[in-house]
């Protein structure tokens, strides 16, 4: 969409907004509210003047680290699988897309526990495949491989749903060019496919990590809370509000943390979509 036609949207758009009834008003500042105000909680119960001991202090550091090192290889397993996945619904025809986008999309709408459940009773040592498994030696519950597979299974739908719409938004058209001009399948989806979306692919990676880092109920039934070996950032502050191992002050400035990550992906987001739209 040009700028120009952008801004007549835009200004036919405000009048509309003017003659909204009066009463909307206060349902939409209730729900601004709802959102806003258990932060704002957050930030007035913090002690601001302990915040650097806290975020510095030995589990804190190392809840992060293990929380930034998962969510980046959950992350590189989502493009290594979710890019050839997007690209398989994007293009396909008949029953097929609409068989693996629900599926895809199914860990979004069930609660992370049930996530956790489920990869229990593939990997565990009872489970599907986790008897095999144990029987070669291999015990993935409650290791720090744990933490990645479930990062992965809850990240994996937010880079698939936005890679299949960048697809869908540019078409086969270019593709088809550089086909007929004699370019390989490969070098199609190389040179031409992954630039026109790489729109969708930026905010699904961003938002792919995000959702890694912030995972909290799949990794705590599938991996466990064990210093330096599982417990990530959210399980180190579900570990403090229960009086075990980290200070409730060192919880909350935690949870500052996480919310300026939020922060962030969502203003690199919008800046970069505002780049591109330009």
């Amino acid at each position: 969409m040009s700028t120009l036609s952008r801004s007549r949207t835009q200004s036919a758009a405000h009048p509309f907004i003017r003659r909204l009834p009066a009463w909307v008003a206060i349902p939409a500042a209730i729900g601004v509210l709802l959102l806003v105000l258990p932060f704002v909680a957050l930030l007035v119960r913090l002690d601001w003047a302990g915040v650097p001991a806290a975020i510095t202090s030995p589990e804190a550091l190392q809840a992060l680290g293990l929380s930034l090192s998962t969510a980046a290889v959950a992350t590189t397993l989502c493009l290594l699988l979710g890019v050839p996945l997007a690209l398989v619904i994007a293009r396909s025809d008949g029953w097929l897309p609409a068989v693996l986008r629900t599926l895809t999309t199914l860990p979004l709408v069930l609660p992370p526990l049930v996530g956790g459940i489920a990869l229990l009773s593939l990997l565990g040592r009872t489970g599907l495949l986790g008897g095999a498994l144990a029987v070669a030696g291999i015990q993935i519950p409650f290791t720090t491989a744990a933490v990645v597979i479930a990062q992965t299974f809850v990240a994996l739908p937010f880079l698939v749903i936005s890679v299949e719409g960048a697809l869908r938004a540019v078409g086969t058209g270019h593709e088809l060019v550089a086909a007929g001009l004699g370019a390989s399948r490969f070098t199609v989806f190389r040179r031409v496919t992954l630039p026109l979306a790489a729109p969708g692919l930026l905010a699904g990676t961003v938002l792919c990590f995000a959702r890694a880092l912030g995972e909290f109920g799949a990794t705590a039934l599938f991996a466990g809370n064990a210093p330096g070996v599982t417990r990530t950032m959210p399980l180190a502050i579900y570990t403090a509000f229960n009086g075990a191992g980290v200070r409730e002050d060192t919880a909350i400035a935690l949870s500052l943390m996480l919310i300026v990550v939020a922060i962030a992906v969502l203003l690199l987001m919008r800046s970069w979509r505002t780049d591109a739209v330009r």
